[in-house]
């Protein structure tokens, strides 16, 4: 491994550390400080959920029932470009299906997965709160709406040409 990736782990591994004594190194500091795992690390491997428990003193086995338990947390690494789109109720009503076949077949990925090329990450959740623009997408936090399945090859290309892609 190059230096320069060894000193980055090394300032993530220490910018977690300072946030946990910062916040308590206590059961109560376990979300807040999956999430900032998460923002430093971009996602909670193994590695990262035993760090965060033996820091908090609790057993490995409640971080990771945290972790798995609530969708906002990431044990696998994501792509450059995050893409998830609503199934709820409404969504659904009005081609949310249609949606999601559409980016499984450009981005080459199922649901819950990132595609080979660690660019593209397509997931499905339940409800972002715009209903009355169903269908919706959101892309690296934009939100989309009344998207069909004729928009997904411009979504796509609009995120890249933004360089959300490598």
């Amino acid at each position: 491994m190059e230096t320069c990736c060894k000193n980055d782990m090394t300032e993530k591994w220490a910018a977690l550390d300072s946030f946990i004594e910062s916040h308590g190194a206590d059961e109560g500091a376990l979300i807040a400080t999956l999430h900032k795992a998460q923002e430093i690390f971009d996602y909670l491997p193994e590695e990262v959920q035993v760090h965060v428990a033996r820091k908090l003193g609790v057993p490995d086995s409640k971080v990771y029932g945290v972790v798995t338990f609530y969708s906002f947390f990431n044990m696998k690494k994501k792509g450059k470009l995050r893409v998830s789109i609503c199934t709820g109720t409404a969504c659904f009503v009005r081609g949310a299906d249609a949606v999601v076949e559409a980016f499984k077949k450009e981005l080459d990925c199922e649901p819950g997965t990132t595609s080979e090329d660690e660019q593209f990450s397509l997931d499905c959740l339940r409800c972002v709160g715009a209903c009355g623009l169903a269908p919706v997408v959101t892309v690296n936090g934009q939100v989309y709406g009344r998207v069909n399945p004729d928009d997904v090859k411009g979504i796509i290309k609009e995120n890249v040409e933004k360089g959300e892609v490598a």
